[in-house]
């Protein structure tokens, strides 16, 4: 898939990358290197949050302080949202200036609605895990890292339930099917995702202890 077309004054890149690398803390200049690093750090963070998930809902703080604890190290905005506005192949993120506004209203009407998890059966799972997913991918609320916090996210409601970590092999076989499930939530469609959703989440719950760690983009 192509990258991100971005706009505004967080776009710059670390000198030095040719515009692979965005600018940070350690001066990393190879996409493969930051690859690696942004891999084990989020290994780390997945071992410190999912075993155990938590009691409470899920909060925006919380959602916040995950991406700040991954990355923080790495971009000096890690954990804030970002001040840039997105779009990738001509589909457009939330605009930058509504985003404090869209998360008050996904965690008011989603995570406050959906999570914890620990009572739900696989059909609610599915739809839970749909719609918070759709709608955090329309926000995009940071600058790096919206498509693995979103599946961290994602995994915990999962492991809550007793249904996770997912499996998100699927998705990575068959990306455009993804894709337009989330542009389908834009207009309140949540079908597709829930289809998705379906094919990630396991038919049973599964025995605790099991772990593993986050996916890409």
């Amino acid at each position: 898939m192509s990258r991100y077309e971005v706009t505004g004054w967080q776009n710059s890149y670390q000198e030095g990358s040719h515009g692979e690398v965005l600018k940070n803390k350690p001066g990393i200049v190879s996409r493969s290197d930051m690859d690696h690093v942004e891999l084990m750090l989020l290994r780390k963070l997945y071992m410190a949050v999912l075993y155990p998930p938590g009691q409470d809902a899920i909060t925006v703080a919380r959602i916040r302080e995950w991406h700040r604890r991954w990355l923080g190290n790495i971009y000096p905005w890690a954990g804030h949202e970002r001040s840039v506005n997105m779009s990738k192949d001509g589909f457009p993120f939330a605009s930058a200036d509504r985003i404090p506004a869209l998360l008050d209203e996904f965690e008011q009407r989603y995570l406050a609605r959906y999570t914890p998890c620990f009572a739900m059966n696989r059909k609610d799972l599915v739809e839970a895990l749909a719609i918070t997913h759709a709608e955090f991918i329309l926000i995009h609320p940071f600058r790096e890292g919206n498509g693995r916090i979103s599946r961290l996210l994602a995994d915990v409601m999962a492991v809550q339930a007793g249904f996770g970590p997912l499996d998100y092999s699927a998705w990575e076989a068959d990306r455009l099917r993804y894709i337009h499930a989330i542009q389908t939530g834009l207009m309140g469609n949540y079908q597709p995702m829930k289809d998705c959703m379906d094919r990630v989440v396991p038919e049973r719950r599964l025995e605790a202890g099991r772990q593993a760690c986050g996916g890409t983009d």
